[in-house]
């Protein structure tokens, strides 16, 4: 399932999941405001400092809101992709 690290009042959060919403993808939402284990995870592990961070699988994931990368997942595409980008 698609994990999205998100933060209270995030213009691109809320973008993420209308997009989400809009391709029918199934995910859940970990704020990092309240959850110190997320904030470490998003930071220390994956690099990012902004948010939202969307996780896919282990090697697809991003942040900010990207709608092409919604894209590329709805049509199942490249979900495993070493190395994907921001």
């Amino acid at each position: 399932m698609i994990t999205v690290y998100s933060k209270p009042s995030c213009v691109q959060c809320t973008a993420t999941y209308r997009s989400l919403d809009a391709k029918g993808l199934e995910y859940q939402v970990v704020d990092v405001t309240t959850n110190d284990n997320a904030l470490e995870y998003v930071k220390g592990e994956l690099g990012y400092l902004g948010a939202p961070v969307v996780v896919v699988t282990e090697h697809d994931h991003w942040t900010g809101y990207r709608p092409d990368h919604i894209d590329r997942v709805a049509r199942g595409g490249g979900t495993d992709n070493e190395g994907v980008t921001p």
